[in-house]
């Protein structure tokens, strides 16, 4: 059994959120953890066995975590084995082993995601996480190899997958019909290929297409340097784009259960989890081909089309309209799974820990 410091400060901050909260109930079947995080990110766990908390609210990346960080919660953090972090952000005086998770290195891969001194800032991160790591885990083989190559790495890189979150499983007993829609979950950033999505839609409305486009999250709070498709976006009419904004786990599941197909688009991903969890919910997924998603996606049953190429996804948005599909993945449902990263975790660390 290991004693290991898990920090919990990015549950609910998107996707790295879900990897830890998803994570820590399998840590906690064999290992005896500690939580570090407020009250709210720590509450779900509250019942579990094998658990104590450090609630502690100070922002990750913040002055306060890099240089002074809260002495009694670094003496309770060096009590334990280890310290797992689901990011690239490490608080200052940890005595035990590091291990952290470098979910993708988009923006030294794509620079004109932000300026210089945000680049500049990142890359401080991403590299003192390395250095300070035993061993840094990942969550893809692309992801693996741009670390390799940008942060000229010496250190281990372990591949743990994501997965899908836990409450997209539970079978609903009447699922919701499926209605005229296409549907689009993640923000407005260049790499994530909206563009793209706007062009073929266009283009597909032009040719007879019924379906509405719908895009999950909220018009006004999305971050972006994109301001091209921000004044794009401003151009459909409401009843041909939706803006869902901020909505709980059960609406998304409604959203994946009833939408015509998902369209992720995107120029750059670490892993891209929403194709998955669209077809966990049984709906077609349509897809670039760039390399992870080749990587993550070639056994299922996807639809590619050419990254970039608005005019392919404009057929596949036609066909799919006219052939609806349901998808049913059986036993590739299992093929990336929480429980399995986290058991490659635990015996990494273990492993790690016995050689030194």
């Amino acid at each position: 059994m290991l004693r290991i410091a898990i920090d919990c400060r990015m549950i609910g901050s998107g996707g790295i959120g879900t990897f830890i909260s998803e994570l820590i109930p399998y840590f906690l079947e064999n290992n005896e953890c500690l939580l570090i995080g407020t009250h709210e990110q720590c509450m779900p766990f509250v019942r579990m066995q094998n658990v104590e908390f450090c609630f502690c609210d100070i922002p990750c990346f913040s002055l306060k975590e890099i240089y002074s960080f809260p002495k009694e919660i670094i003496k309770k953090i060096n009590s334990y084995q280890c310290y797992f972090s689901p990011y690239c952000n490490v608080p200052s005086g940890i005595a035990v082993p590091v291990f952290t998770t470098i979910h993708d290195i988009v923006f030294l891969d794509v620079p004109e995601l932000t300026g210089f001194i945000g680049r500049l800032a990142r890359k401080f991160f991403y590299q003192r996480a390395v250095n300070l790591s035993k061993t840094v885990f990942t969550v893809s083989e692309f992801s693996k190899s741009r670390i390799l190559e940008k942060l000229n790495c010496k250190k281990p890189v372990d591949v743990v997958y994501n997965s899908f979150p836990s409450y997209l499983a539970n079978k609903n007993e009447t699922p919701p019909q499926k209605t005229n829609s296409i549907l689009f979950v993640g923000n407005i950033k260049k790499h994530k290929g909206l563009k793209t999505l706007l062009d073929a839609f266009e283009k597909a409305c032009g040719k007879g297409l019924k379906s509405k486009l719908v895009i999950v999250g909220n018009k006004d709070n999305f971050r972006t340097g994109d301001e091209e498709t921000v004044k794009r976006l401003e151009t459909f009419s409401e009843d041909k784009v939706q803006f869902t904004g901020k909505i709980s786990n059960e609406n998304l599941k409604e959203l994946y259960e009833s939408s015509l197909a998902l369209v992720q688009p995107s120029l750059y991903e670490g892993f891209g989890i929403p194709p998955l969890e669209a077809m966990v919910c049984g709906t077609p997924a349509i897809i670039s081909d760039i390399p992870v998603f080749k990587e993550i996606y070639s056994d299922f049953p996807v639809v590619f089309f050419k990254t970039g190429d608005s005019q392919e996804l404009c057929e596949k948005l036609l066909e799919i309209e006219k052939n609806p599909a349901k998808i049913e993945l059986g036993e590739l449902k299992e093929k990336y799974s929480y429980k399995r990263s986290a058991t490659l975790i635990t015996q990494k660390i273990t492993s790690v820990i016995k050689t030194n």
